[in-house]
């Protein structure tokens, strides 16, 4: 009966069309237990399977995942190395299920830095998959927001493009994520309350869900957690409320 029960609330549920995660608490779920850093991600690893799979299950059509941060390169190199070999096991070991199941894998930031036998599994992934469509699985992977509007400028420059001519869809297409909608919600575990220069141009309208939850323990039950008060939120774009029956928001 309380699956039954669950399946209904779903079925009620607004579903957002992307959801964005920054996946946080890794080394804090593992330092609680007495164990080293590199422990956590693999959970980290091992857990990101089930979320997958519970938004593809909800109808989530994609879902852009923070794995790597242009700042995380500070980190201790033996912290990073170990990162970039747990993100080829997971490319190993997962791929033929991504594949088989409709996802389709996205790269978003730079392999400038990254070892030359990750860059090519990670190009392989993207390329295997393009014509996938259950799922856009969306990797931000040694990205860093401001570095991605920099890099949008730079080659809205190095194209000619007349200042006149640049708007925000302009500069939208030029972003990593170019033909994608921005997030409706974005979700941030472990309890922190920042973005960490994630999705800065995209994050504009979307709406944020904090957890305290170590992103390990972050399952479908949370996801669903964070789906549900989305769901209570009227989102305005700017309008009042009063507005949005006769002229609902067009972003």
């Amino acid at each position: 009966m309380r699956q039954q029960n669950g399946r209904q609330m779903e079925t009620m549920l607004k579903i957002p069309t992307h959801i964005a995660i920054i996946m946080d608490g890794n080394g804090r779920w593992a330092k609680a237990r007495g164990l080293p850093r590199l422990a956590g991600h693999r959970a980290g690893t091992e857990n990101l399977r089930r979320v997958i799979e519970a938004c593809a299950d909800l109808g989530v059509r994609i879902l852009t995942i923070y794995a790597f941060s242009t700042e995380n390169w500070r980190r201790p190199p033996d912290e990073v190395y170990g990162l970039f070999g747990i993100l080829e096991q997971m490319i190993d070991r997962e791929l033929d299920s991504l594949d088989r199941n409709g996802v389709q894998i996205r790269h978003l930031g730079t392999l400038e830095g990254v070892p030359e036998r990750l860059q090519q599994k990670i190009r392989m992934a993207i390329e295997r998959t393009k014509g996938n469509s259950r799922l856009i699985l969306c990797v931000a992977f040694n990205y860093g927001g401001r570095q991605e509007i920099v890099e949008a400028v730079r080659r809205i420059i190095a194209d000619g493009v007349p200042p006149e001519a640049v708007d925000e869809s302009t500069i939208s297409r030029y972003l990593y994520t170019a033909g994608l909608p921005d997030p409706d919600l974005i979700i941030r575990t472990s309890g922190e309350m920042r973005l960490s220069n994630f999705l800065l141009w995209q994050a504009a309208y979307s709406e944020f869900y904090v957890t305290p939850v170590y992103w390990p323990d972050f399952d479908r039950e949370e996801l669903l957690k964070a789906i549900e008060a989305y769901s209570r939120r009227e989102r305005r774009f700017g309008q009042i409320s009063e507005q949005l029956a006769t002229h609902p928001p067009s972003r």
